[in-house]
């Protein structure tokens, strides 16, 4: 990962504990939702506690042509591990990470293509477990990309890796099965709908295949999640102008419909470019006072290059919970501006998404030229402009300073022998370079 700071052998072995711990303790909270969380929330409730938990979100997950080529590995391997290393310990330190999956895994007997028509490799799917994903939309406009056999060998692909997914379905039943998460005892659900799927019809008589934006479906829904259990909602929604960076009427309509039906956070994406982001007050059916919208995350990854489509962000919401009085809130919302480098230089043919401010810290990467380090910069301060275009509330991430605290905390845990146990055990899940 380039020279972010100076750190020892045995830092290196810790941080691959820390990291691939903070991993391993995830999946199990996955793999058997609720039961322990539960009891350890109630546990702390009757002690008065206060808990939080951090939720990451980023914008389009996408596969172009030039990103398989470039992953290539072999005759029929590929390899999108390294997209993300860059980026791997910022989305991995949160609790739980959601993205939007914006291609379609229908296998290699069908030819795989980027736009119009999106059919990417299995490892692409791989490869974002590798970085840490927890949960996907797969409504967007290209979910019908390669039909319904597309669909649904995409969530199986998902499933194999242990990516949840909302948005698109098997049957009526896995419809009509809210996805709730239990996070740090608080359970939150997840809808996600689309404007279309650029004209290619969803099955007859399987309107349950792919969620459409749909007001009294949106309002059904939540009210299914509420009685599901989740204390928040969020919704997602695939909508508005490409390449436009403010939100237009439509989706101005669909957010104020979706938070009178009682959403407590609501997540954009389609622009390809980011739009701003806000806070606002919930209706009485909502379990935040203040809830929160980001009308477009613009991309996370692509091959798409003009200004503004290169840049996407990492927005963390953290929510605390006072058990004793039982209220749940937002007590911080920040972002990381990043960057996607399209493997230009022959030294690494690979897409890679790096944090925006990375040229402001440091200038090793040695296959990041002065144009690529100029376009970073750009990216970092037009994303800087639009993330406080209207509010204020929303902090930008100091990289140096979070850099520091990651180095404080792998120094005094490189001082525990269990923890070097651990490295040991799983250092092969740590690969980013932290020389």
């Amino acid at each position: 990962m380039g020279n972010w700071f100076k750190i020892g052998g045995i830092g290196l072995l810790v941080l691959g504990a820390i990291l691939a711990g903070i991993r391993f303790q995830h999946g199990l909270q996955a793999a058997n939702p609720g039961q322990h969380e539960k009891s350890r929330s109630d546990r702390e409730a009757r002690k008065g506690s206060i808990t939080t938990f951090k939720m990451t979100f980023v914008g389009d997950l996408m596969c172009h042509e030039a990103q398989f080529n470039n992953a290539r590995t072999g005759p029929n391997s590929y390899d999108f591990r390294s997209c993300y290393d860059e980026v791997l310990p910022l989305l991995k330190e949160s609790d739980f990470t959601y993205g939007n999956f914006e291609s379609v895994c229908a296998g290699s007997s069908v030819p795989y293509m980027g736009y119009p028509g999106f059919n990417s490799p299995d490892e692409f799917i791989e490869a974002l477990d590798y970085a840490g994903f927890d949960l996907v939309s797969t409504a967007n406009n290209h979910t019908m990309d390669q039909g319904e056999a597309g669909v649904l060998r995409s969530l199986s692909i998902l499933d194999q890796n242990g990516i949840g997914h909302t948005g698109s379905f098997r049957s009526q039943h896995d419809h009509d099965s809210v996805r709730v998460e239990y996070l740090k005892g608080t359970r939150v659900g997840f809808l996600s709908y689309t404007y279309g799927t650029n004209g290619r019809p969803i099955p007859e008589g399987k309107p349950w295949m792919v969620n459409l934006i749909d007001t009294a479906a949106i309002r059904t829904d939540i009210q299914v999640a509420r009685k599901a259990g989740a204390e928040l909602v969020t919704v997602f929604f695939h909508f508005g102008n490409e390449n436009e960076r403010e939100p237009n009427a439509a989706q101005k309509q669909v957010v104020q419909h979706t938070i009178a039906c009682g959403a407590d956070i609501i997540i954009g994406a389609h622009p390809h470019v980011i739009q701003p982001v806000e806070f606002f007050k919930c209706a009485p059916s909502a379990t935040l006072d203040t809830g929160f919208v980001a009308w477009s995350m613009g991309n996370f990854i692509s091959n798409q290059y003009w200004r503004y489509t290169d840049a996407g962000l990492i927005l963390n919401l953290t929510i605390s919970r006072d058990h004793a009085r039982d209220s749940i809130w937002i007590s911080k919302a920040d972002y990381i501006p990043t960057w996607v480098y399209r493997g230009r230089d022959p030294r690494k043919k690979q897409h890679v998404v790096f944090p925006a401010e990375l040229p402001l810290t440091h200038h090793s990467t040695k296959y990041l030229n002065e144009d690529a380090i100029y376009r970073m910069k750009e990216a970092y301060a037009d994303t800087r402009a639009v993330m406080a275009s209207y509010t204020s509330k929303v902090a930008l991430v100091n990289m140096q300073e979070w850099m520091y605290l990651e180095r404080m905390k792998y120094i005094a845990a490189s001082m525990h022998p269990q923890l070097k146990t651990l490295a040991q055990l799983r250092q092969r899940e740590m690969v980013v370079d932290w020389r």
